[in-house]
Order: C-alpha cells, then sequence, then structure tokens
C-alpha cells in the first residue's frame, strides 16, 4: 500500500494486529453517511466506491478506489460523522484500524502524515473542479469531462489518441459522477457515437478522439 510504503516489518505488524479484518461481497454498505464511526479502512483487495445520496434520492459518486488504496481518511482526521457512503463494488477485503492507532501512526511517522495531508489537499482540489464544472458546464460537457478523466485513470488502457474503458461505464454511474439522469448520458453517448468520438466494442467502450474531446472541453471551459 503506498501509504504505508517505508514503514519497518516491525510497525507493518503491530498495524496488522491493530486492524479489525473484514471480507466482504459486492454491494455491501461499509460507511454511512453521518455514521459517528470514524475508523481508517485499508483496502486489501477488492473494489468499491465512495457516494451519497440528495434528500430526494439521486446518487452523487465521488470516486472509487482499487486494492491498496484507503478511506475514512476524514473522519478519522477530525473526528466527525461521516461526510460520505461507502460500498462494496465487487468482493473486497478490508483492515479497519482504529482512529486512535491511525492519528498515532501519523504522530510517530510524519511521512505519514504527509500523505495523508497531500491526499486530502488532492481532494479539496478535485472536488473545487467538480463544483466548477457543475456551475458552468452542462451535461453534455461534463460527460466530455468525465470520459477525459476515466480516460486518465490508473485502469484505462491509452493508446495515443485513444483510450479503451473496461468495463464499459454504465450509464447510471456516469449520470451519478456529473448530476444528471442515466437517460441524457444515454442520450449524449450516441451523438458522441454517430460522430465516431466513441464506440462499443464487446466490453470496452472506445474512445476514438481524445484531443477532440479535450479541445472542445477546453472551448466550453474558456466561453463559461
Amino acid at each position: 500500500m503506498p501509504l504505508l510504503q517505508g514503514l519497518s516489518a516491525e510497525r507493518l505488524e503491530t498495524l496488522a494486529r491493530q486492524c479489525r479484518w473484514r471480507s466482504t461481497e459486492a454491494q455491501i454498505s461499509l460507511v454511512a453517511n453521518a455514521a459517528p464511526d470514524a475508523d481508517l479502512y485499508l483496502l486489501v483487495s477488492g473494489r468499491v466506491r465512495v457516494t451519497t445520496y440528495s434528500a430526494g434520492g439521486r446518487q452523487v459518486t465521488f470516486s472509487d478506489y482499487d486494492a491498496g488504496d484507503y478511506f475514512g481518511e476524514v473522519a478519522a482526521v477530525d473526528g466527525r460523522p461521516r461526510s460520505a457512503d461507502v460500498l462494496t463494488l465487487e468482493p473486497s477485503v478490508l483492515a479497519v484500524l482504529p482512529r486512535a492507532d491511525f492519528l498515532a501512526l501519523m504522530r510517530d511517522e510524519p511521512l505519514i502524515g504527509q500523505r495523508v495531508m497531500e491526499r486530502l489537499a488532492g481532494m479539496v482540489r478535485r472536488l473545487s473542479g467538480r463544483v466548477v464544472e457543475l456551475s458552468t458546464l452542462n451535461v453534455q460537457q461534463r460527460l466530455w469531462a468525465e470520459l477525459l478523466r476515466l480516460a486518465q485513470a490508473g485502469g484505462a488502457a491509452v493508446d495515443g489518441n485513444q483510450a479503451r474503458l473496461t468495463p464499459v461505464p454504465k450509464h447510471m454511474d456516469l449520470a451519478s459522477r456529473i448530476s444528471t439522469n442515466r437517460e441524457q448520458v444515454a442520450r449524449e453517448l450516441s451523438a458522441l457515437s454517430r460522430e465516431g468520438l466513441v464506440r462499443k466494442e464487446g466490453k470496452t467502450l472506445l474512445l476514438a478522439d481524445l484531443a477532440t474531446l479535450r479541445a472542445r472541453l477546453e472551448a466550453a471551459r474558456e466561453e463559461a
């Protein structure tokens, strides 16, 4: 896990003993928004989604985390109730580190504290960018931005001016990321497909012209 790189074997053994270990199936709620617990979750294997829901039931997705990552650090740092929901996307194994032990780890290992601060700073920057997008871009433009973000993610296969997203992102998932509905996402993807900018190939969505998507998005941001 990148967060724990550089720790001694002795310290890692101590952390392993301090953790509660959980094995879960897919679609299991791990963290509930406004819950009072404040432990840190280390994702040993599997995949999870950080999300929340409006009063009307609309889902808003913040990010997905893969094996080797961690989550829950906001509540673990400030001790306040959870700020989002987290559910598993596939069977997962987690090490749950109590808040007191996490805070002690950051005090004893300054490099860990620095990594956590850098992570929190990155979250602020990303969320600030999302707020600007929601305030200034229309649904079509927000979809361009999200497809480009997915193309830049570690799991995307990028080849020159093309990127392959596997599996094909679900319309509902895209909608929850850009604050719209799946019907609108389906319409916008169909429009991009007619232009030859995206193409479904089996279980893969091919982004066929990243440069055009970037140019359109940049023009939209300049006009906003």
